[in-house]
């Protein structure tokens, strides 16, 4: 499955698969200094060309550490994206020993995050990535989680953005978030040309394809899915103990209905992670999958599961099941 897709509507390409840096930023853990810089060259030789990251990632180290690790990367040939809507700034109640952790990132918590979704806000926020990364432009800007925001993203943040593309600064700009009503507000309200939504459109929870996916294919406007493992339990052949769906405890009938995938699957040949990475790419509103990792491992692990591609039989198997919903037809 190693086509590339149009990136939004100003003649942007991506791969099946993009890199996700938040591991970058030391979520959960600290990576090890013989780690992290072999991540982003293992993505690479796999083939991924596409780049994401935000400064809400480890305080600003993800964006640090991306912007070390692409230095001897020809800039024309990746795509890169970070977001807006979290200022850091220094944090004067910082202690020795202090940690992040408490958001995820194990960093000392020297800088502290401040929403600020304003057209001054986003453009403090866009100088402020560009230093971190070392890069002279950046390619997409995404409105970063503005749920609690809503209207101060609608008066402030896409405003500053179309300024900045119409002037040349980016190339294309939207929105990330976990959640697919407000992206599909956003779709109908706003020029934005693509958007990233995360864990609401996989196997096991295909909200985004009741609003989002179709508003945003009448509108041109691409969609990058990113958590298409929903935190775990779609990452594995089989559900293991302990694993996680959305970050919680996973119901006794999602866990079922991963052991039913899992078995279809298994007399075609296929894996439930190979499924959860091409799922979404069957969509033709969707462009790419983005997808973390905290490994060269891992990374040449996941950039392989959209090289097999699945047979149509078994998906239409896991539609006749009521596991999928069937694509939208042409014209439908």
């Amino acid at each position: 499955m190693e086509e590339i897709r149009p990136y939004g509507r100003a003649g942007l390409t991506v791969g099946p698969i993009g890199y996700g840096v938040a591991a970058l930023g030391n979520l959960y853990r600290a990576l090890p200094d013989d780690v992290w810089p072999a991540c982003v060259p293992a993505a690479w030789t796999a083939g991924v060309r596409y780049f994401d990251v935000a400064p809400h990632y480890g305080l600003g180290l993800a964006e640090e550490r991306l912007g070390v690790s692409l230095e001897s990367m020809p800039r024309e040939e990746y795509v890169l994206s970070t977001k807006v809507g979290r200022l850091l700034e220094p944090n004067p109640d910082f202690r020795p020993g202090d940690s992040d952790i408490g958001n995820l990132f194990d960093v000392p918590s020297t800088r502290r995050r401040r929403f600020d979704f304003s057209r001054d806000g986003v453009l403090r926020s866009v100088e402020d990535s560009l230093t971190r990364l070392g890069v002279d432009r950046i390619d997409v800007l995404f409105v970063h989680d503005p749920d609690e925001f809503e209207r101060e993203a609608l008066d402030g943040a896409f405003p500053a953005l179309e300024e900045l593309r119409s002037q040349g600064v980016i190339t294309s700009y939207g929105a990330g978030m976990n959640q697919s009503a407000m992206l599909t507000r956003f779709v109908q309200q706003t020029d934005l040309d693509i958007v990233m939504c995360a864990g609401r459109y996989t196997l096991l929870d295909q909200a985004a394809e009741q609003d989002l996916l179709p508003v945003a294919a009448a509108r041109g406007v691409s969609v990058a899915v990113a958590a298409v493992f929903n935190s775990g339990i779609l990452a594995t052949d089989r559900p293991r103990a302990g694993a996680t769906y959305n970050y919680g405890e996973p119901p006794v009938e999602l866990i079922a209905r991963t052991e039913r995938i899992a078995d279809i699957a298994a007399g075609y040949g296929a894996t439930v992670p190979q499924l959860a990475v091409q799922f979404p790419l069957r969509h033709p509103a969707v462009s790419t999958v983005v997808l973390g990792a905290d490994s060269a491992e891992q990374i040449t692990r996941n950039a392989g599961l959209s090289d097999v591609p699945v047979p149509d039989d078994l998906w239409r198997e896991l539609e006749d099941a009521g596991l999928i919903a069937a694509l939208p037809t042409e014209g439908s």
